[in-house]
């Protein structure tokens, strides 16, 4: 950008070397100011950065799993495990509450959504929702699917319940299959990220669901991770979505299905 440049007299140049300045030691400049041609800058253009999709084809005649989380999304954890599945280059899905999704963890879960992993509901609030009225389950359902398909453009097709507590009211108001899974109590701070990992590794067969949170900070299951997938992919494990696990083990997805999968086949 070129910038005007004002000839000086010999005077105001006599004045500018003679150092006038305020008492407060600021240049008197306000003659200038009427000759000062004001610019705009344009803001700088921000472009997403593009995310790598991550592919590959499942056999069925294989052992096939599928890693999940709870409890986010949020931008300190779910994006560290984002991270070690682009580094183990495996899909994952995503059990997400909706009131943890604003405009920053909805970038992440978008993010998610766009490597190939699957967004699933696992309610608004987090409540025991055996204690809620059929209204009230199908508004938490309902209020974190919009804000799913807001983010990533799909509704959510499988239900995580919280704390795994279910009754008939709960099935009669959810139009979803109802997913459980093993899991290492990773939600527990003291439980360390080597008995994570044991108790996952010790669990883990054919068709089984893992369950494990993403919550804010939940470190220590990430850092689990670097044992548990690579450990599985040597053992011969495939990982899939929850949708992908149940097409292999030719289980159909029914709305109508009264059952809780911590293994599917």
């Amino acid at each position: 950008m070129r910038r005007k440049v004002l000839p000086l007299c010999a005077a105001a140049l006599a004045i500018c070397l003679c150092g006038c300045s305020g008492k407060d030691g600021s240049s008197d400049n306000s003659s200038s100011q009427t000759e000062n041609t004001s610019v705009t800058t344009p803001a700088p253009v921000i472009q997403e950065e593009a995310v790598k999709k991550i592919e590959y084809e499942i056999d069925p005649s294989k052992p096939v799993i599928a890693l999940t989380f709870d409890d986010g999304p949020n931008t300190s954890a779910t994006p560290a495990v984002l991270d070690r599945l682009e580094k183990y280059n495996v899909k994952a899905s995503f059990f997400v509450i909706g009131n943890n999704i604003n405009e920053k963890s909805g970038a992440v879960m978008k993010r998610a959504h766009d490597m190939g992993c699957e967004i699933n509901n696992h309610s608004q609030t987090h409540s025991y929702m055996t204690k809620m009225s059929t209204e009230e389950i199908k508004a938490e359902i309902e209020y974190t699917d919009q804000l799913v398909e807001k983010y990533t453009g799909e509704k959510t097709k499988f239900f995580r319940p919280p704390y795994i507590s279910v009754n008939s009211e709960l099935y009669a108001a959810v139009d979803m299959p109802f997913i459980n899974g093993i899991g290492a109590n990773d939600w527990d701070d003291s439980v360390s990220v080597e008995e994570r990992a044991e108790r996952i590794l010790e669990q883990t067969k054919d068709g089984v669901i893992i369950l494990l949170h993403d919550a804010d900070m939940n470190i220590k299951t990430v850092e689990a991770l670097d044992t548990i997938i690579p450990e599985l992919q040597a053992q011969g494990y495939q990982f899939a979505t929850v949708s992908e696990l149940f097409e292999a083990k030719g289980v159909e997805i029914s709305p109508d299905d009264q059952s809780l999968y911590t293994i599917v086949g």
